[in-house]
């Protein structure tokens, strides 16, 4: 079977499960990228080590965030449960994504009175 008839079947089952057409999109792109980040081998060829070291590639060199990482992590679970069938055993080795620090945005005083001085008309 060619990668991309593997990949077909994949999108196929997700289809199957009412999965949205996006989801399927995104899935099938994490897959194809969890499949080329290990040299082309098949998954059925891989575990809970190359998911791990796939998903702590995700967070270490490629900086996503926390929603991505998941998505990927979700993809994978996917692909084994109901694609392959195959139980992986647990993996939870990786290193997860970091949530960003959001700080507020604060005005100054000055910058207050400069935006209140442009204002014009009656409240």
């Amino acid at each position: 079977m060619t990668k991309s008839a593997f990949l077909n079947d994949v999108a196929r089952a997700l289809r199957s499960k009412g999965y949205a057409r996006n989801t399927v999109r995104s899935y099938v792109n994490w897959i194809r990228r969890f499949i080329l980040f290990h040299n082309k081998r098949h998954p059925e060829e891989l575990g809970a080590e190359e998911i791990e070291s796939f998903l702590s590639f995700l967070a270490n060199e490629q900086n996503v965030a926390p929603a991505t990482q998941n998505q990927a992590l979700n993809a994978l679970v996917f692909l084994y449960k109901e694609v392959i069938r195959s139980e992986i055993g647990r993996f939870d080795a990786f290193t997860r994504a970091k949530v960003g620090e959001h700080l507020p945005v604060v005005f100054s005083r000055n910058e207050v009175a400069s935006i209140l001085h442009e204002l014009s008309g009656d409240a």
